[in-house]
């Protein structure tokens, strides 16, 4: 409570927690701005009986179940920088500008990823129009309407893309999860109120059930989150001019969960694919388009067989993402160059070796974690049959890590304001 005080009452940090706050309200009033055109019923209808569709308007913070002007949100975005990170293991001199050139190197990664961001938010508009018209969620088919709300949903976009920037210069939080947790935050009192009109007082000992399952979910959440393993490095003494420098232990810490809720989304991206293939289908046998629109719908309304693909696929994707940022080889360099090693192992291939296998142990608990996490709402809705007793993982993942890492941001400025 004293540190929380503590924000309002120096005035730099006070300024800044105020300007973060009303940009985050910004982005939800343009979440509430929908485009011309819509059927508002059949997307109700839409998104009730789509559960891949309910997570992509989850990371749009709901700007996507009302088919807002920023629908899409900075989801092109996380997708482009996605890209821009598994294209560093392609292209070398990518490799180099990310892990070699410092902060200027990470600005130009930074520009090139937004560059990108813009055509892959019209190809995510286009695509997501085509797949609502021929549900007949809107209510035109002509070519001017759509290339006129893909502009404005690529714009949208856009200056979502922006305003997640100036939030993170404040240095208050990561402008981009912060734009997520305001989104998932606003869609609680929705939630609490579904579940009132649904209540029925038969099923109290469920109700009570569901309540303890969420705190003892958020209790594991932040218990695994905040998990890792600490590797002792020891510095060695060198001497440069009259001084000498080194010679300290310190630790190298890595994550239970590394990866964070990436493969998540890499898994929900593979699950959307037979979805969009069965719409650009349509232009070649619309014939076609429709058996293989009725199997791909078959296949996700089977909540066992889609429960266990989706699980084994965000548990193959932790590994993949994990080996794409966490790289053995050029963290055992890098120790080497700054004169640091592992207790007990060479520097050098030993060192890789060692970290390999370290990454290797801990990433299958990580993966197992993420995986459950994500399939903790299906499992719900299968235990209790209850559709809205449902704990999003996912959401409070996103929720605790965010919430997390701004308190410390937070204190950290505290803690230099006070030195100071």
């Amino acid at each position: 409570m004293n540190k929380f005080l503590q924000i309002f009452k120096i005035k730099d940090i006070r300024t800044k927690v105020l300007i973060v706050a009303g940009l985050l309200v910004a982005t939800r009033v343009l979440a509430a701005i929908p485009i011309p055109g819509i059927d508002a019923l059949k997307l109700k209808q839409f998104f009730d009986t789509n559960q891949l569709f309910n997570f992509l308007g989850l990371m749009a913070g709901g700007a996507m179940s009302n088919l807002s002007i920023v629908m899409l949100a900075i989801g092109p975005y996380i997708t482009a920088t996605i890209i821009m990170q598994l294209l560093t293991m392609i292209f070398p001199k990518l490799k180099e500008i990310y892990y070699e050139e410092g902060s200027a190197g990470r600005a130009k990664f930074n520009r090139y990823s937004r560059l990108l961001t813009v055509p892959l938010a019209a190809l995510q508009a286009y695509t997501f129009l085509n797949l609502l018209a021929s549900q007949g969620v809107l209510s035109y088919m002509n070519r001017f309407d759509t290339i006129r709300d893909v502009i404005i949903i690529t714009a949208g976009s856009m200056v979502m893309m922006w305003l997640g920037e100036i939030i993170t210069e404040q240095k208050i939080g990561n402008g981009i999860s912060l734009i997520i947790f305001a989104g998932i935050v606003a869609q609680l009192p929705d939630t609490i109120g579904r579940i009132i009109k649904t209540y029925n007082p038969s099923e109290l000992l469920t109700y009570i059930a569901f309540a303890a399952v969420s705190v003892l979910v958020i209790a594991g959440v932040v218990y695994i989150n905040e998990g890792e393993r600490k590797i002792p490095v020891s510095y060695a003494k060198q001497v440069r001019g009259n001084k000498m420098y080194g010679g300290v232990l310190s630790y190298l810490p890595i994550k239970v969960n590394q990866a964070g809720v990436i493969p998540i989304i890499f898994a929900i991206s593979v699950l959307l694919f037979p979805q969009f293939l069965a719409q650009v289908s349509a232009v070649i046998s619309k014939g076609f388009s429709l058996k293989l629109t009725g199997f791909v719908t078959a296949f996700l309304n089977n909540q066992y067989i889609y429960t266990i693909i989706y699980f084994i696929l965000v548990a193959l994707f932790t590994y993949f993402y994990t080996a794409v940022t966490f790289d053995p080889s050029e963290i055992s360099k890098n120790l080497q160059r700054s004169g640091g090693f592992i207790t007990g192992i060479r520097p050098g291939q030993s060192t890789t070796q060692f970290l390999g296998k370290i990454i290797n142990r801990i990433t299958f608990w990580g993966a197992v974690f993420l995986g459950l996490i994500a399939i903790l709402p299906n499992l719900l809705r299968i235990i209790t049959g209850i559709p809205v007793l449902t704990i999003g993982g996912t959401a409070i993942l996103i929720v605790v890590s965010v919430a997390l890492e701004t308190l410390r941001q937070i204190d950290s400025q505290l803690v230099i304001r006070a030195y100071e």
